[in-house]
């Protein structure tokens, strides 16, 4: 006899779980905005993306130049300057004041400053000088006149040590040219692109930030809808923990679980980023991933208390967690704090794992650390979860207890 009651239970539980998860799905669909977090945003967001840094390098930076040396070998080193892909000279002003006008009219985003002893000092063997002023607003801006002017210097560097030198062979030229024979290699990103670098984890935090933005404006939405304000909704289905997280959470992971699969797998295929890493890792590394983000937002979505609420306090986190995984800024410069500050966040170990499989061709052993990470946090976000929804639960019951005293004492007044 109880074993058949075990099982009526266990039966019960089952159908509650899939009602619920049935629920959720017409939720999703149904609400507009919720619609937009899950399924818009994550297609259009990574495709905007992609077309911005499509080019991957800027090209062609405008500067001005202010040669007082006016001499032959000065023309020279420009003409090298304004022949590379970095740079574009686009005119010559007479003194510092014309060309500081220009960089404020935001025409030109660099100075290039010859002085009057430049070719002077050459020919007299005295090393001599050219100072460059950048807009430092944008640091590839910087990066592109500083690589521009120093491969030209290096190469007229070149060209006098040779001609001073008077050696006999080409043998000799070469030595003296590079006493030191360098290659140099940019591994995991050969086009030192934009793109490359920061699209990888931008699409891993897409993914975070819009399961928090999705179920928190959901959860707001279900209070609101609630007589009593509360996120369990007043429904037979809804008695029990378990039943409630896991068909929940089975929604949102069955449509994440297709979503992910366009953000990290056919965004970087389509923009040609670089993808080096086996797809059977990716995928296996996507699920304690999609697990972990979607058990914390429903873990910080017990604070959202109606539908705008998710997006004041989820947001503007979205920039700050791009910093704190380490990738736009070393991880080992981050302070202490703030680095086992950023453990909280699934996107941290995410982007770090990600990062390496895709872009560096690790395989799932070499990412052992953030793999345990994710699935340590979906333990502990899942555990989470399931006790804030049986507090919901116990404070959904008490407002019907309450209710229903309330509605008793009132048919016993009218009664008397």
């Amino acid at each position: 006899m109880k074993e058949s009651n075990f099982k009526q239970k266990i039966k019960e539980g089952i159908d509650d779980m899939f009602y619920i998860w049935l629920q959720e799905f017409r939720i999703t669909f149904r609400d507009p905005g919720v619609l937009i977090f899950f399924i818009i945003v994550p297609i259009i967001y990574p495709l905007l993306y992609g077309f911005i840094y499509t080019n991957e390098v800027v090209r062609e930076v405008p500067v001005v130049v202010v040669d007082e040396s006016r001499s032959s070998m000065s023309r020279e080193y420009l003409r090298k300057v304004d022949a590379t892909a970095e740079v574009d000279i686009i005119t010559y002003c007479s003194d510092m004041e014309e060309a500081k006008e220009m960089m404020r009219e935001r025409k030109a985003y660099g100075i290039i400053y010859i002085p009057s002893s430049f070719s002077n000092d050459i020919a007299r063997g005295i090393q001599t000088h050219v100072s460059i002023y950048c807009d430092m607003s944008g640091l590839l801006y910087y990066k592109n006149i500083l690589m521009a002017n120093t491969a030209v210097s290096l190469d007229m560097n070149r060209d006098i040590k040779i001609e001073r030198a008077g050696n006999s062979t080409e043998r000799l030229d070469e030595i003296t040219a590079y006493p030191i024979e360098y290659e140099d290699v940019a591994l995991y990103n050969p086009t030192n692109g934009f793109a490359a670098f920061l699209i990888p984890a931008v699409l891993v935090l897409v993914i975070q930030q819009t399961l928090l933005l999705g179920i928190g404006l959901s959860a707001g939405t279900q209070r609101e809808q609630n007589r009593f304000k509360d996120l369990v909704p007043i429904n037979r289905h809804y008695s029990g923990t378990l039943r409630i997280v896991l068909g929940k959470g089975l929604s949102y992971g069955l449509i994440y679980a297709i979503m992910s699969v366009w953000v990290l797998c056919a965004i970087p295929y389509f923009f040609r980023l670089n993808q080096i890493g086996l797809p059977r890792d990716i995928i296996l590394f996507a699920m304690p991933l999609l697990s972990a983000c979607i058990f914390f937002a429903m873990s910080v979505s017990i604070f959202v208390r109606n539908r705008e609420t998710g997006m004041l306090i989820f947001v503007f986190t979205s920039v700050p967690l791009v910093f704190l995984s380490g990738i736009s800024w070393p991880g080992t410069a981050i302070p202490s704090f703030w680095k086992y500050f950023s453990y909280l966040f699934p996107s941290t170990f995410g982007i770090n794992g990600y990062v390496r499989i895709n872009n560096m061709g690790a395989t799932l052993e070499e990412v052992r650390m953030e793999y345990i990470a994710l699935w340590i946090q979906t333990v502990i976000y899942f555990l989470c979860t399931c006790m804030a929804y049986r507090w919901q639960i116990i404070q959904s019951r008490k407002h019907m207890i309450e209710q229903y005293n309330k509605l008793k004492r009132k048919r016993e007044q009218f009664a008397s």
